[in-house]
């Protein structure tokens, strides 16, 4: 026979709520905690205050197991023994237990109600209230309206009160406000960025104006000689295009909420860490770049979206002309795609392959050299090519320090210093030959002298002088043969240069140009790959010629670099490589560029008056 206990609660309405378990066993217990098979939640209940086991067919025995009294039909006992029959009804502190059978007669009915308040102490309290915190906090009506005050309070009220009387800082530029906390730090969403850390304390600054988004003219306040429009405004908004679905709906929303279209902020978001800026986000150019030609059909823009999987060929500025001075910005260029395979002429002959052969005569003397230029075993790129300060680009070559390593122009040697041909001036060239072949005459025969080893005979004697007297007369017109051969094939000139030869003895040499930047609408920091060798991007142990155009394709970068959710080793946003205020090379380079004009401006002309935001 088993066991059928029945917990009857009351709703708010009275009526019962009747819930049934069977507890297996032939033994049950009573008492507070939750494992007993009736659980009594009541102060007055011992923890296992009495068990109930069966005591033949007809009766059961409870006895008290914690020595604490319980009742039967009202009489205080420890133990008793009900018979079922007859039925009996259990008090243990405000519940009430009734005994009895089941409509079968098979099982044990256990009946509980609670019929009084659950302990002396809390007669008129709701037993929740007992076993919580309930009964001590204020009602949630009232909590909730507090808390609504208290935001209201300390997120709207104090930040105004805070602006309303830090206002004039937006005006006045000599007021401060201390460095205690304020009201409108509560609407911050952030830190801000390391560039504008030294505003931390000073909202105004850029948020001139309460309920009003930040507006361009408080970021030109400070930038306006580093930062300008990407394009004429007509073309930006031409090349964005109308928006459609949900991106216009986003539109018109932050429209109806004092944010127009196309400011600052929504590319140099703020508040976002207390570290660098972060870059553009890829989607920021894409939504010009990406089918650009259907919305400006003028434009030579090509479309891009994704370096990894919409991104045009490279199209660098290749030299067209060399020009004198060797000015690049005064060089003509056309762009040319790497895919046309463009070449160069900039008024050099040198072949990449033959200087950096690891086996041939340069090799060789690479090692011969290695003692006094710190050559390896065949000569390297870094040789000759000289990182900038900067680590951007590269240094010139420069015939002085790169190529004359190797490459002497001496041809004279008095006591230990060498005369050597002056490099760039041909004129000086052919006057210093010249000038070397008449100030100096033909080496003297043995025999002229008073040397002990001369001919025998007056024969030889008089062939002997003859002969010298012939080379001193003649030898002036030998410095015509002299600079002949320098401009001619196999000469120090002509193995290097472009030589046009306009009749005589004159000669011009074609003028040279290094182009030390391509990329006109992006940069690159060669620095950043210096863990590559060179020859892995460009190929210039396969080079036979100067004018070859020796940079990489976008096949080579794709090989480490890919689009901004790329899975590359290199994941690659827009910025990167392109900087959208200007495109004078790195972003860093410009901006420093520009601090050093300022900064010759004002000691010329003095320093300017300070505008309010350069507080």
């Amino acid at each position: 026979m088993s066991f059928i206990v029945r917990q009857i609660a009351l709703k708010a309405d009275g009526s019962e709520i009747v819930r049934e378990t069977t507890p297996e066993g032939a033994e049950i217990t009573i008492g507070r905690n939750s494992d007993n098979a009736i659980h009594l939640p009541d102060l007055a209940v011992n923890p296992v205050h009495a068990s109930i086991r069966r005591d033949g067919d007809d009766s059961v025995i409870v006895e008290a197991v914690s020595g604490q009294p319980f009742q039967v039909d009202g009489i205080d006992v420890t133990t008793a023994t009900v018979k079922l029959t007859r039925g009996a009804e259990l008090g243990f502190g405000g519940h009430r237990i009734a005994v009895g059978l089941d409509a079968d007669g098979a099982a044990v009915t256990l009946t509980v109600r609670r019929t009084e308040a659950v302990a002396d102490s809390e007669e008129e309290k709701d037993e929740r209230e007992i076993y919580s915190l309930m009964g001590k906090l204020p009602g949630k009506r009232g909590s909730a309206w507090g808390f609504v005050a208290l935001v209201l309070i300390a997120c709207l009220a104090w930040p105004v009160y805070t602006w309303a009387t830090y206002r004039d800082l937006a005006y006045d530029e000599d007021a401060k406000r201390p460095g205690d906390l304020h009201g409108d730090q509560f609407w911050s969403s952030g830190s801000l960025s390391l560039a504008h850390n030294s505003l931390r304390d000073d909202c105004q600054a850029c948020h001139v104006d309460a309920f009003v988004s930040v507006r361009d003219r408080a970021c030109m306040t400070c930038h306006d000689d580093d930062a300008h429009d990407h394009a004429p405004k007509p073309r930006l908004a031409g090349a964005r295009g109308e928006l459609q679905g949900f991106a216009a709906f986003q539109r018109a929303v932050a429209s109806a909420f004092n944010k127009p279209q196309g400011r600052c902020v929504e590319c140099h978001t703020e508040h976002e860490s207390a570290g660098a800026m972060q870059p553009t986000a890829q989607r920021f150019c894409a939504e010009c770049h990406d089918g650009l030609d259907t919305r400006l059909t003028d434009t030579e823009i090509l479309n891009a979206a994704d370096f990894g999987k919409a991104h045009p060929q490279f199209r660098p500025a290749v030299l067209i002309k060399a020009v004198e001075g060797n000015d690049p910005d005064k060089a003509p260029r056309r762009r040319i795609s790497l895919d046309r395979m463009p070449s160069e002429d900039n008024g050099l002959k040198f072949p990449h392959d033959l200087h950096l052969d690891r086996t041939g005569g340069v090799a060789q003397m690479g090692r011969r050299l290695s003692a006094r230029y710190g050559f390896g075993d065949a000569l390297d790129c870094a040789d000759c090519h000289t990182p900038d300060p900067n680590g951007v680009r590269f240094e010139p070559v420069d015939m002085e320090e790169n190529c004359a390593m190797c490459h002497s122009l001496s041809y004279d040697e008095i006591d230990g210093t060498f005369r050597q041909l002056p490099h760039g001036k041909p004129d000086l060239v052919k006057a210093d030959l010249r000038a070397y072949f008449r100030s100096t005459g033909p080496a003297r025969p043995l025999n002229l002298g008073s040397l002990p080893r001369q001919r025998p005979g007056e024969v030889n004697r008089q062939r002997t002088a003859a002969d010298y007297a012939r080379a001193v007369r003649f030898r002036p017109t030998r410095a015509s043969q002299a600079i002949q051969a320098v401009f001619s094939e196999g000469g120090a000139c002509y193995d290097c240069h472009g030589v046009n030869a306009t009749g005589g003895l004159n000669y011009s040499i074609d003028p040279v140009t290094q182009t030390d930047r391509y990329m006109a609408k992006g940069w690159f920091a060669h620095d950043a790959h210096e863990e590559e060798e060179c020859t892995e991007c460009h190929k210039a142990t396969t080079s036979d010629k100067a004018s070859d155009l020796l940079l990489p394709g976008i096949a080579t970068c794709r090989e480490c670099h890919g689009g901004e959710a790329s899975d590359k080793d290199v994941p690659s946003t827009c910025a990167l490589c392109h900087e959208y205020h200007a495109d004078g090379g790195a972003p860093w380079l410009v901006r420093q560029q520009k601090k050093e004009k300022q900064k010759r401006q004002r000691r010329e002309t003095g320093p300017e008056p300070k505008t309010v935001a350069q507080r």
